[in-house]
């Protein structure tokens, strides 16, 4: 006997019959506007209510969408929102990509009513030795990497010599729009206790082996003139830091065992207008946090997670730049 052919018959509620249906359905039926909503009546009384047209008047325009701000459960809680009016002055400036030098208050009263930020990075490897015997020896910058065989020969321990850290904070820092406005500081607080000043006109090299030379030019000659020979882009300084900050500065220092804030509303609710504020960094791979507790007041974490100290600069930077409507 041939065999029997068993066709299967598609259910209507499977996948596949829905797919040929939507197939085989005309456009003209795929182009009907659904229907609205009809309210429907309750045992208890109540029912459902169908807007019409006449409520999209209440409805907030586009408009108004900046003055609306989120409500929640408890108001007081709610942090209120500053905006800010955005210009673009520097587009004849940027549109050829040309450096800007920032414009630094200097006068006292420029000074009282602009904020700025004062960063310190603190415990930064910044030490040269002399590597060779020979008459053509030169001095270099200690790391991790090219100077292990020095490094163990002196005892130090070879993860501590990281002056790449310093490095990457200051491109971080001095590349900011906040930089460029002229309302940062940098110094740099080395473990053998070398104050260096950074001047904000400053290109720091990008390439880490460049970087080093500047390092050793400046830890020898005290200092490093800009190409006209009138200012110091990098100079020594004399000790203690303390006597170079605003004596109504808000001092703090990053530390992942302090209590975790959010740091824009935490700033927000502890500056004052036209309040500078300082803040030290260690700029170092790891270790403890007391490196600032000479001068600083409060210690506050940003982040649940350990962070790096380039990453801790640039929260700190976008931060102030919302605050500051730097844009």
């Amino acid at each position: 006997m041939a065999p029997v052919e068993r066709k299967r018959k598609l259910d209507s509620k499977s996948p596949l019959s829905k797919r040929k249906a939507r197939e085989t359905t005309p456009a003209s039926e795929k182009a009907q506007p659904t229907k609205a909503p009809v309210a429907s009546s309750h045992s208890d009384g109540e029912s459902d209510s169908v807007h019409d047209g006449d409520d999209d008047a209440n409805l907030p325009s586009d408009e108004n969408n900046d003055d609306m701000s989120v409500s929640g459960g408890n108001e007081d809680a709610v942090a209120e929102i500053e905006f800010h009016a955005f210009r673009n002055a520097n587009n004849k400036h940027t549109s050829n990509m040309l450096p800007i030098a920032p414009k630094v208050p200097k006068t006292p009263e420029e000074m009282r009513q602009t904020s700025r930020l004062i960063v310190i990075l603190e415990s930064a490897s910044l030490e040269t030795y002399k590597v060779g015997k020979s008459k053509d020896a030169r001095y270099q910058l200690l790391n991790c990497d090219d100077h292990q065989g020095i490094l163990a020969r002196m005892g130090k321990d070879i993860a501590e010599s990281r002056p790449d850290i310093t490095h990457q904070c200051l491109l971080t820092l001095l590349d900011s729009p906040l930089n460029k406005t002229g309302r940062l500081q940098v110094y740099i607080h080395t473990k053998s206790d070398v104050l260096i000043e950074i001047s904000p006109q400053v290109r720091i090299p990008r390439t880490f082996k460049r970087f080093s030379g500047l390092m050793v030019q400046l830890l020898h000659k005290m200092s490093i003139r800009s190409v006209n020979g009138h200012d110091k882009l990098l100079k020594v300084i004399k000790n203690p830091v303390s006597q170079y900050l605003p004596p109504d500065a808000l001092k703090l220092t990053f530390s992942y065992d302090a209590p975790t804030v959010h740091l824009q509303t935490w700033m927000r609710r502890k500056l004052g207008p036209s309040q500078n504020i300082v803040v030290a960094i260690g700029a170092l791979a790891h270790g403890k946090d007391d490196f600032a507790d000479a001068y600083v007041d409060e210690k506050i974490g940003i982040s649940e997670y350990p962070l790096s100290a380039s990453v801790a600069c640039g929260k700190l930077t976008c931060a102030l730049e919302d605050m500051w409507g730097i844009l």
